[in-house]
């Protein structure tokens, strides 16, 4: 669900460092599995809250400009830096836009249940 930015941001961009070796994950397996040469030392993670969207977004950024090769892509990327791979978006809802989106799907909500401070919800769903 929808919460203020701050606890978001915090939520996607935690202390201990776990969402970014998540996110940083993403080059080594590149390198792992496509032969890639990512430098995962000049990258970091980011992560975003886009209030138009309504959604995280989790980016790595380029430290400098770099150029990256991906020999099973046949790909050669020029990162600059301050560039970013946009990784992952994480959608938020309010229940309107929920209910909004469910109804466009075809489905009308049977239950519904949230935690005390509504930060989180379990929605079932069933075809109208």
């Amino acid at each position: 669900m929808v919460k203020d930015e701050a606890t978001l941001v915090r939520a996607y961009d935690d202390r201990d460092g776990v969402t970014a070796a998540f996110n940083l994950n993403v080059l080594h397996r590149l390198n792992r599995e496509l032969g890639a040469n990512f430098d995962t030392e000049c990258f970091r993670h980011r992560a975003r809250w886009n209030r138009v969207e309504s959604r995280m977004e989790m980016h790595l950024e380029s430290t400098r400009d770099q150029c990256v090769n991906i020999p099973a892509a046949q790909l050669s990327i020029e990162f600059a830096a301050f560039e970013t791979i946009h990784t992952e978006s994480s959608y938020k809802f309010t229940r309107k836009t929920l209910d909004a989106l469910l109804d466009d799907a075809g489905f009308t909500i049977q239950q519904a249940w949230t935690d005390s401070r509504q930060w989180y919800t379990l929605t079932l769903a069933r075809v109208r």
